[in-house]
């Protein structure tokens, strides 16, 4: 079962075929074979009522000391013949009474003969066996070798296939045709909610067309939801921006405490710090710009770089050069967001850097307090804060870590948090790599 749920829509169509056409291919052999052997059964019935004729004819006239002799003379490769003075005990056999009937209507001098005609058991081989009486009472006896049930050849099998297996070719090759719009389809699920989506080829028929059309306008449906919810956040941030300024003068002017004013510019530096964070965070998920031949490992140093100088553990382990294509802003950002996110809740930060499997593997560890796991996933969303929380940006809005996501995904790649066994937080990203 679970063999079958990882084979694809394709796969799966084929082997019903295949499984169709060897249920065809069997019984069409067992039909051909019963009908080739009903057109020889005439012929070869009437065989061997010759051979039963003459071969009793000329021992019934030779001599009692020569019919041995006579008898294995008549003999063939597959009409046996033997004499004997006495009637044999049978073995237990089935009386052809059928094949008699047409010996005589083939041969009508055995009409006056007692012919008996027997199918012998497996243990005698299987064949046609008999004897007849001659006029002095002696027997003669005889085994009759017939076409065997399954005599199909190499050769006959061999044709009996080929057009079976064109048929399976051609259906493989349908199958792949009628497919292909289907999986530019599951591929472009995968960026459903991507910054510029690309509309599907509508290509394909039937149903599959329907569907790629609905797909079509459901993307397009949610990107304009998410353009509109985007731009009415930042419109909002912008508006409130002259409201924060004027306050922010009144309070200079007026006649308060020095107490007063600095706790009201606190507040009014806290609401533009999450104006700024909320306007980075709608902007992560737009398109950052076309693709730019940038120096990965020299970003991600001169980041470590700028922290040590800051006083704090740092440290970098990769290449010296290792050039992508890839956004700027959108990559220097969010590796900017995870080595503060670290400063600021562990003291420490750790980046490393790979090109792996044709990935772009960026890892960055600190040796702090680490997130519970049972929440790991729950600070990728914004505005979410853990009481011994480190999902934030430097203002403590929450929004650290959920613009990394966004930021990485934008590039189609992925993030994945995990503790360290010591103690810490890992923050590994993958990339696809596109070498400059």
């Amino acid at each position: 079962m679970r063999i079958w749920q990882r084979v694809g829509l394709g796969g799966r169509l084929l082997a019903i075929v295949l499984v169709v056409v060897l249920i065809d291919f069997l019984v069409n052999s067992v039909l051909f074979e019963r009908a080739r052997l009903f057109m020889l059964r005439e012929d070869e019935t009437a065989w061997m009522a010759e051979h039963v004729v003459i071969a009793h004819r000329v021992l019934d006239r030779a001599p009692l000391d020569e019919r041995k002799l006579v008898a294995r003379e008549l003999s063939t490769e597959r009409f046996i013949i033997t004499w004997s003075r006495y009637r044999p005990s049978p073995p237990n056999a089935i009386e052809l009474s059928t094949l008699h009937r047409q010996m005589l209507s083939a041969e009508p001098d055995l009409r006056g003969v007692d012919l008996h005609l027997r199918l012998m058991p497996l243990s005698h081989g299987g064949n046609i066996g008999g004897s007849s009486t001659l006029h002095d009472g002696s027997m003669m006896n005889f085994r009759f070798h017939g076409q065997a049930p399954w005599s199909l050849n190499f050769g006959r099998l061999v044709g009996m296939a080929l057009p079976s297996a064109l048929l399976l070719l051609l259906a493989w090759l349908l199958f792949r045709l009628m497919l292909r719009p289907l999986r530019a389809l599951v591929k472009a699920t995968s960026e459903v909610g991507a910054a510029n989506p690309q509309p599907l080829a509508e290509n394909g028929e039937g149903e599959v067309l329907h569907l790629i059309r609905a797909f079509n306008a459901m993307q397009e449906r949610i990107h304009q939801l998410l353009a509109s919810g985007s731009q009415t956040l930042l419109a909002i941030g912008h508006d409130l921006r002259t409201p924060l300024a004027r306050l922010q003068l009144r309070i200079d002017e007026a006649e308060v405490s020095a107490e007063l004013r600095r706790e009201i510019g606190q507040d009014i530096d806290e609401m533009r710090d999450l104006l700024q964070s909320l306007q980075t965070y709608v902007e992560s998920g737009r398109d950052g710009g076309p693709l730019e031949r940038i120096d990965i490992a020299v970003t991600a140093q001169t980041l470590v770089d700028n922290a040590q100088d800051r006083g704090a553990e740092a440290s970098y382990r990769g290449p010296d050069h290792l050039e992508v294509l890839a956004r700027p802003v959108a990559i220097r950002r969010a590796l900017s967001n995870l080595v503060e996110n670290s400063l600021a809740y562990a003291g420490t930060v750790h980046v490393s850097l790979a090109a792996l499997d044709g990935e772009l593997v960026i890892a960055v560890e600190d040796d702090g307090p680490g997130i519970p796991e049972a929440r790991m996933q729950e600070v990728l969303r914004p505005f979410i804060r853990l009481d011994d929380a480190r999902s934030r940006n430097t203002a403590g809005m929450g929004l650290g870590l959920p613009i990394v996501d966004r930021l990485i995904a934008a590039e189609g790649g992925t993030l994945h948090l995990a503790n360290k066994p010591a103690g810490g937080l890992k923050v590994t990203i993958r990339l696809p790599l596109a070498i400059g």
